[in-house]
């Protein structure tokens, strides 16, 4: 079955719940940079309008046009802190920091260039976008997105198990099973037309492959929605169910 290009993301209206929360960080975030903000973009739940007024997050990635100094880190840091404290509207606000030349760089064209054209909404500046033709799903753009999985999860383990208060905690944890979820996603064969859209899309495909891991699977998406679990035995699963997915992982990529 040939391949279907990947649409762009559907500029429907954002939910108006959202609207003056989008329309305050861009403001804020372009006054505060200034020209060193190339362009700025919206992704996740409040850019595919499904999000949840106090549960989602708002997820930002900005362009710029050269490296931050540490000052002007620590000004965007404290905009970051101030914004998500005073719009209880999001559960937390998260910038993902990119520079230009990384972004046009060839190489990223699967991570970079995928990612623009199809996950994001330009709020700001030149939407690179534009440039990258639709791409089709691939294992090379899956990976592209989700081929750190393995330290990110080892960081987010560390993190957890040094967290001193159980809502920190329990935050982290959330953000581990969401990346969780999302790495099973490295797993796709050549064979896969289907481009999974949510976190309940990349579970049912894992287990639609993969029967075994239902269970691991209920668990980790109910912690990416609300986490309840023990820090230890959030742990625990954590640690095995990314063996796991390293050793599928392995036995996917093609032999050279």
């Amino acid at each position: 079955m040939p391949l279907t290009p990947l649409p762009t993301l559907a500029l429907t209206p954002l939910q108006p719940e959202f609207q003056p929360l989008v329309h305050t960080v861009r403001d804020s975030l372009v006054s505060t940079l200034g020209t060193r903000l190339h362009s700025l973009y919206l992704y996740g739940s409040v850019a595919r309008a499904t999000a949840q007024a106090g549960r989602s997050d708002l997820d930002l990635s900005l362009v710029l046009t050269g490296p931050l100094t540490p000052q002007e880190q620590q000004a965007l840091e404290q905009l970051r802190q101030q914004l998500q404290a005073r719009h209880p509207v999001v559960s937390k606000i998260d910038f993902d920091l990119g520079e230009l030349a990384q972004v046009l760089d060839p190489a990223q064209q699967d991570s970079w260039g995928y990612w623009l054209k199809h996950e994001c909404r330009c709020l700001h500046g030149e939407d690179l976008g534009a440039r990258f033709a639709l791409f089709n799903p691939s294992p090379a753009i899956a990976r592209a997105l989700n081929g750190d999985y393995a330290q990110t999860l080892c960081d987010y383990a560390l993190r957890i198990a040094d967290a001193g208060e159980p809502t920190e905690r329990l935050r982290l944890q959330k953000e581990a099973a969401r990346k969780l979820v999302r790495a099973t996603h490295v797993l796709r064969t050549e064979a896969d037309s289907h481009w999974p859209r949510s976190l309940e899309d990349h579970a049912e495909r894992l287990v639609q492959a993969h029967p075994e891991m239902a269970a691991p699977m209920d668990f980790f998406l109910a912690q990416a929605r609300q986490p309840d679990a023990e820090g230890s035995d959030f742990l625990h699963r954590l640690r095995s169910f990314t063996q796991w997915l390293q050793q599928r992982e392995q036995a996917y990529r093609p032999t050279p």
